[in-house]
């Protein structure tokens, strides 16, 4: 038996509840990792309030963890035990002391990566990868647009995005969390609670836009974006932490603005095992030359909710963690 985070419906943070569930030995192409840490991410708020249904219920909710292989079963033969591990993306089951996972999903850790700091950034790692270098092509001398830039996946996207030479503008929603993104390379800061983050962008380039924004938010700010982004640029929306997106008409979109509007999917890309080990290893490659993941707040299992709650208030910075 171990300790996990049983959800039998839909609902609030009130949900998530500590159970103790029988675990098996792997099946064959499986692993069993023993967690050191499990990622939170906004998907798993997604998955338990039932925005993004998941397949069955009762669930362990969760997309990412990190930690050490216990036990393989039959025809795996690219992990042993006592390997240190990272996966990111389905299926969900990571709030857990342990689980079996698929072997494919492990990606076999680098000496010089820590499991903490894996366990939180393997899916924002991915989906930075992911929104650079097959949505967005950023290459030197273009300006992006990052909203959310103090969080988890906009410190990833910021110190990644500087290193293909773009100009980077954030928005944030405190001088701390502006300070802390500056830290991590961000160019411009708009603190969006205070100044209109459509004039702002559109001050800081000159009245011609940014070549591309990154929106996780949704809600009323993915139609303002679109006034952020100049002519034939990109918006890709990643996330709805702000509300639900509204239907958009395409002429919205389309002729009056001759802009490019992108929903990549983390899941779909890590779906694709050529992707997803490609993501994995050029996160791997520049954690090597220096990007820093930052970690933030750690919640023991038992305190998910807390850590759901503290993530939808806005009061979480980084990337936060459940310690198994």
């Amino acid at each position: 038996m171990v300790k996990a985070i049983i959800v039998t419906q839909p609902g609030g943070p009130e949900v998530l509840q500590l159970e103790d569930v029988p675990l098996p030995p792997p099946a064959a192409g499986e692993v069993q990792i023993e967690h050191a840490a499990i990622g939170v991410n906004f998907v798993d708020i997604y998955h338990r309030s039932g925005l993004y249904p998941l397949p069955q219920f009762p669930a362990i909710p969760g997309v990412e963890g990190a930690g050490t292989v216990v036990a393989v079963g039959a025809d795996v033969h690219s992990l042993r035990v006592g390997d240190k591990v990272a996966y990111a993306g389905l299926p969900v089951g990571s709030y857990a002391q342990a689980r079996n996972l698929p072997a494919h999903r492990a990606i076999a850790l680098p000496h010089h990566v820590d499991v903490h700091q894996a366990a939180a950034n393997m899916l924002r790692g991915i989906t930075a990868h992911m929104l650079l270098h097959r949505v967005g092509h950023i290459t030197q001398g273009q300006t992006v647009l990052i909203h959310a830039a103090a969080g988890g996946l906009g410190l990833i996207l910021t110190q990644w995005a500087k290193r293909l030479g773009a100009v980077t503008i954030g928005t944030v929603g405190s001088p701390e969390k502006a300070e802390l993104a500056h830290d991590h390379g961000l160019d411009h800061a708009i603190l969006y609670k205070d100044q209109d983050f459509v004039a702002a962008t559109r001050d800081l380039t000159d009245g011609q836009g940014v070549d591309a924004a990154f929106d996780g938010i949704g809600g009323e700010t993915l139609p303002r974006t679109l006034d952020c982004v100049r002519p034939f640029g990109l918006i890709a929306s990643i996330g709805q932490a702000g509300g639900p997106i509204a239907p958009m008409p395409l002429g919205e979109i389309g002729p009056r603005r001759s802009l490019t509007l992108s929903r990549p999917s983390v899941f779909a890309y890590a779906a694709d095992p050529q992707s997803y080990t490609q993501a994995a290893q050029a996160l791997f490659a520049v954690l090597s030359d220096g990007l820093r993941l930052s970690l933030g707040a750690q919640y023991a299992l038992a305190d998910a909710a807390r850590a759901h709650q503290d993530m939808q208030s806005g009061r979480t910075t980084a990337s936060p963690l459940l310690v198994a």
